[in-house]
């Protein structure tokens, strides 16, 4: 059985294959290479935004868009977050960098166990969330970008924000663990009174 392609979906397999041109770009030895790959992260950006929108306002949804949606963006922030890493080695940016790929791990793992027991809906993304994913997008836009803006310093700007999306990304880790337990012992006290 074979998965149908719709627009929606073909915009994420488009940011999908945006990650290998961010990582060229981002190491082209040319002055202009920070401007590209935040370019490059900008459209990734973008295409989550549309392809929710035209998956909503086409009625396009489908089970294998509400997985690859995800997935896409995990990947274009955690190939964001190593490039950035990798340029500058410190700790002051690897733990953050650590907290937001190892929250995606940790609450990866939490929908598929969940989904087998059957409370997939009890871990739904949260407001925070989404609040979280806006906070880092324009976090790593700023440090990809690297460059003074206007004389605003914009790669410190972007580092300022990740530590918000990594505060945030706890927060919302939390919730989730909140309400997958809350889930879970109601199950429990169900299947033990019945």
């Amino acid at each position: 059985m074979g998965v149908a392609l719709n627009l929606p979906i073909a915009v994420t397999l488009v940011r999908i294959a945006l990650i290998p041109i961010l990582v060229l770009v981002f190491y082209l030895p040319v002055s202009w290479s920070s401007i590209a790959a935040a370019l490059v992260f900008a459209l990734g950006a973008l295409s989550d935004w549309l392809d929710g929108y035209l998956a909503r306002r086409l009625s396009q949804t489908s089970p294998f868009g509400a997985f690859l949606d995800p997935v896409a963006d995990k990947l274009m922030v955690a190939v964001a977050l190593v490039l950035l890493v990798q340029a500058d080695p410190t700790p002051w940016l690897a733990v953050p960098a650590a907290v937001i790929v190892g929250r995606e791990i940790v609450i990866s793992a939490l929908r598929e166990w969940m989904a087998e027991v059957g409370k997939r809906a009890h871990v739904a993304v949260s407001l925070v969330g989404k609040f979280k994913t806006g906070v880092q997008m324009a976090a790593l836009l700023c440090m990809l970008y690297r460059q003074p803006l206007a004389g605003l310093p914009v790669y410190e700007t972007g580092f300022a924000l990740l530590y918000v999306a990594a505060g945030l990304t706890l927060w919302s880790m939390a919730m989730y663990l909140r309400a997958a337990l809350a889930a879970l012992r109601a199950g429990a006290r169900g299947a033990a009174s019945g």
